[in-house]
C-alpha cells in the first residue's frame, strides 16, 4: 500500500474519485458537490485556513488502485480551547481492511502531532459542524444533504484505533403526513397570545438585517457551549447568499420580542434527492437540470439545520410556535413535502433533545463524533453538557401546558 500527499490537481481529482469508486453499489449514498469538497480545501474561500492548515492524503494498494482517503486539519483558535488541543480528520473513506484505516488514521494523526495538536476528532469538517460531521452509527438510509453517510464497518475501524466517542449526534425524522401532539399546539398558541412576541420569516431582499439577527441569536444562545465559535455577520450572508437558489423565504423563521431578536429556526429543502442524480458534478448543465428538477416537486423531504432560542427564552414553547408558523407554508401550501429531518442534535444539549422528543419524531440516525488522545496517559472527557438551567424570566409565569 502506498500513501500519496495531495498536492496538484491530479492528486485532488482522486481525493474527489475515492468515494465514488468505494460507493458505487451502495443505493443510500450520494455525493457530494465535488466543487464543495474543493473549496473546502482551498485557502481563499475556507476562512478556517486563517490561523490554520490542512493536509490531505489517498491511500492506493499494490496496483495503484485507490482504496482510501483522509484529511487532516486544524485552527489554533478552536484547537486551543481543549486541553490537550485537538484538531480534525474527516473525509476518511477505505475499504474494509484495518491495515488501510489504520494507515490513513497513523498519517492524520502524525501531521497533527507535527503541528502541536494532542488529540484528533473524526469524522468531523474542517469548517462548521452542521455539515459533514460525525460518524453513522444507527440509520444507514439516504442522508440529507450535508450529513455524512458511510457503511457501517467504519465503527469497527474506527474503535478498533483507539477512538473514543467524544459525543453522539441524534436525528430525527417527522412524518408531515401525521398530526403533531395536541400538547405541542396548545404551547404555541399560548406563547402567541402573550404580548411583546412577533414572529418573521426571513426576505432574501432584506439578507444584511437577518444575518445581523441570526449573529445576535447565535453568540448568546451558543455561548456556554465547550464548542462556541462566535459567528459573523460576513459568515451568515455567505451561507445565505449559497443557499439562495433553494431557501424557501417560508422555511426560515425569527422570534422577536419587544423588537430584540431572541430565536431563529432554519429549515431547507433537501438538495440531496436532487444531487443523487448528479455525482457529484455540478457543471453547467447539472446547474441547469437543477433549477428545472427543484420545480417538478422532486424534493419532498426538508431538513432543519439549525435553530436557537437565547437563554432568557428557553423552555417556555418558542420552539413550538416556530412550527405552528410552518403549517401553512409547509402543510398547506406545500403538501408534497413529507418528511422533515431535523438534525442534528448533541447529547450534550438536553434541552433541545427534550424538545425533540415533545414532537414525537420518528427514530431516524445516529452519528458519533470520536476523539483519539495521542498521549493515552491524558484522562479522556467526553463532551461537557451545556447548562440545563435558564435564567429566570423574572414574571413568575410558567408553562401552562407542562
Amino acid at each position: 500500500m502506498k500513501l500519496v500527499s495531495v498536492k496538484d490537481k491530479k492528486t485532488g481529482d482522486q481525493f474527489l474519485e475515492v468515494p465514488r469508486i468505494l460507493n458505487k453499489e451502495d443505493p443510500n449514498w450520494v455525493c457530494p458537490p465535488d466543487e464543495i469538497i474543493r473549496n473546502i480545501f482551498n485557502p481563499e474561500k475556507n476562512k478556517y485556513f486563517e490561523g490554520g492548515d490542512a493536509a490531505r492524503w489517498i491511500l492506493l494498494d499494490d496496483s495503484g488502485k485507490l482504496i482510501g482517503r483522509i484529511a487532516a486539519f486544524f485552527n489554533r483558535d478552536k484547537a486551543n480551547r481543549y486541553d490537550p488541543p485537538a484538531g480534525g480528520a474527516g473525509f476518511f473513506e477505505c475499504i474494509n481492511d484495518q491495515k488501510a484505516a489504520f494507515k490513513l488514521f497513523d498519517i492524520a494523526a502524525e501531521w497533527l502531532s507535527d503541528h502541536g495538536m494532542g488529540a484528533m476528532d473524526a469524522p468531523v469538517n474542517f469548517g462548521e459542524n452542521d455539515t459533514y460531521w460525525g460518524l453513522l452509527v444507527e440509520g444507514f438510509t439516504q442522508p440529507a444533504f450535508g450529513m455524512n453517510y458511510n457503511p457501517p464497518f467504519y465503527k469497527d475501524l474506527f474503535e478498533a484505533y483507539g477512538f473514543k466517542p467524544f459525543f453522539e449526534q441524534e436525528s430525527k425524522h417527522l412524518d408531515l403526513k401525521k398530526p403533531f401532539p395536541e400538547r405541542f399546539w396548545k404551547i404555541a398558541e399560548w406563547v402567541m397570545r402573550k404580548p411583546g412576541y412577533t414572529f418573521e420569516h426571513i426576505r432574501k431582499k432584506d439578507i444584511d438585517k437577518f444575518a445581523q439577527d441570526v449573529v445576535t441569536i447565535h453568540n448568546e444562545a451558543w455561548k456556554f457551549h465547550e464548542h462556541f465559535t462566535p459567528l459573523t455577520v460576513e459568515k451568515v450572508k455567505k451561507s445565505f447568499r449559497e443557499a439562495r437558489s433553494f431557501l424557501v423565504e417560508e422555511f426560515i423563521w425569527f422570534v422577536y420580542f419587544e423588537g430584540e431578536p431572541i430565536a431563529f429556526f432554519v429549515m431547507l429543502p433537501d438538495i440531496n434527492q436532487v444531487f443523487k442524480h448528479f455525482n457529484g458534478k455540478l457543471n453547467l448543465w447539472n446547474k441547469l437540470r437543477f433549477l428545472y428538477l427543484q420545480k417538478t416537486k422532486m424534493i419532498t423531504r426538508t431538513r432543519v439545520t439549525i435553530m436557537g432560542v437565547v437563554p432568557k427564552f428557553q423552555g417556555i414553547g418558542i420552539e413550538s410556535a416556530i412550527f405552528w408558523h410552518l403549517r401553512e407554508p409547509v402543510l398547506e401550501k406545500r403538501p408534497h413535502f413529507t418528511e422533515l429531518e431535523i438534525s442534528w442534535v448533541g447529547d450534550f444539549n438536553p434541552k433541545m433533545k427534550a424538545t425533540l422528543n415533545a414532537l414525537n419524531a420518528n427514530p431516524g440516525k445516529i452519528h458519533i463524533t470520536y476523539r483519539k488522545l495521542f498521549d493515552q496517559k491524558e484522562g479522556f472527557k467526553q463532551a461537557e453538557k451545556i447548562p440545563a438551567i435558564r435564567e429566570k424570566q423574572g414574571n413568575g409565569e410558567n408553562d401552562p401546558a407542562a
